[in-house]
């Protein structure tokens, strides 16, 4: 089934059960009013939500014009966000940006950080910046949505916790990063709200592209209205999902809510960087990436970061070309104080 909130006068929206094609929704205050109640009592929330899902495709449950615009993050805010790294050569890749060498544990180990969750962007918000000379980058992702999971928890129970998948916008403001990163602490200013897909779908609805721990499907990024990724989320990633969660879990149990991000998906070429899809390639789901190709290939950078005005589409088609997640759609805007 497939599940959005629709924004109210709350801060954390009203749920609702959307069709596969994502033209109408049936709301379920009766059953849960938020997606957070709803995974706060999954196993038996969840059968009821699928019944509607059912009727909304049969015609039989009543019903309401879905519009995009008016969804918020399907967790408008959550208990925890953290966000992994999943695709090591994309971390390679923005690591020799800043000349920083590569640990050979990333390998082995995933990396991660926790993400301010308190505060994420609907999917159709713009993205509101005070400077472009801070270097605002997107990053693409995609992300799960887990039950409760017991502390040092197997991969295996990892996978078995996981109840959504959507995509992600993880914004980054490149320009912030090595200054902050070089005070030993990690991300905090470099890391602003991140928005997510207007949908968030249950792992069966995902059919064969969806092997219990990976996304098998391209992840369409374009910028000002312009291919700019299309890399396959399922191929070259170091960690799937079910090793993400686990290592979250490793010292502490995640609440049911808890957001585990995959990192940015970065696909190889013949085991060198990937070509941007001008050139053939599958192209990328962040400009540091094209960026470091840029400076390794031609001794510096031409492609700028996001500037005011432009606008970045981040969003997944099935096989047969329908969207699966709705789509992240936000243009950069200039913050003026009130």
């Amino acid at each position: 089934m497939k599940l959005a909130t629709l924004k109210d006068s709350t801060r954390d929206g009203r749920l609702v059960v959307v069709t596969r094609d994502l033209t109408r929704c049936s709301e379920v205050g009766h059953i849960a009013r938020t997606l957070q109640a709803a995974l706060d009592d999954w196993e038996h929330v969840a059968p009821r939500l699928a019944a509607v899902a059912e009727g909304l495709e049969t015609g039989a449950q009543p019903s309401l014009r879905f519009h995009e615009h008016e969804a918020a993050s399907p967790l408008p805010r959550a208990y925890q966000w953290a966000d992994g790294s999943a695709y090591v050569n994309h971390v390679e890749l923005v690591r020799k940006a800043r000349n920083a060498e590569m640990p050979a544990t990333f390998w082995t180990e995933p990396l991660m950080y926790q993400g301010g969750s308190d505060s994420f962007l609907s999917p159709r918000d713009p993205i509101v910046m005070a400077d472009e000379t801070y270097g605002i980058d997107m990053e693409a992702e995609i992300a799960v949505i887990v039950d409760d999971v017991p502390m040092a928890a197997t991969i295996q129970q990892a996978r078995a916790a996981i109840r959504l998948i959507m995509l992600v916008n993880d914004v980054s403001l490149r320009g912030l990063i090595p200054a902050e990163l070089a005070k030993g602490f990690g991300f905090f200013q470099s890391k602003p709200s991140s928005a997510f897909s207007p949908i968030a779908v249950t792992p069966n609805e995902l059919g064969e592209a969806w092997d219990g721990g990976k996304l098998h499907l391209p992840l369409c990024v374009d910028l000002n209205g312009n291919p700019f990724g299309r890399a396959n989320a399922g191929i070259d990633m170091t960690f799937d999902f079910g090793e993400l969660v686990a290592h979250a879990a490793k010292t502490r149990p995640l609440s049911a809510g808890t957001i585990i991000g995959s990192g940015t998906v970065s696909n190889k070429l013949h085991g060198g960087p990937g070509k941007p899809v001008s050139q053939g390639g599958v192209g990328y789901s962040c400009i540091a990436e094209i960026r470091t190709i840029e400076t390794i290939e031609k001794g510096a950078p031409t492609t700028p970061f996001m500037q005011f005005g432009d606008t970045v589409r981040i969003e997944m088609k099935n096989k047969a070309g329908h969207s699966i997640f709705g789509a992240i759609e936000q243009t950069i805007t200039k913050y003026e104080p009130c």
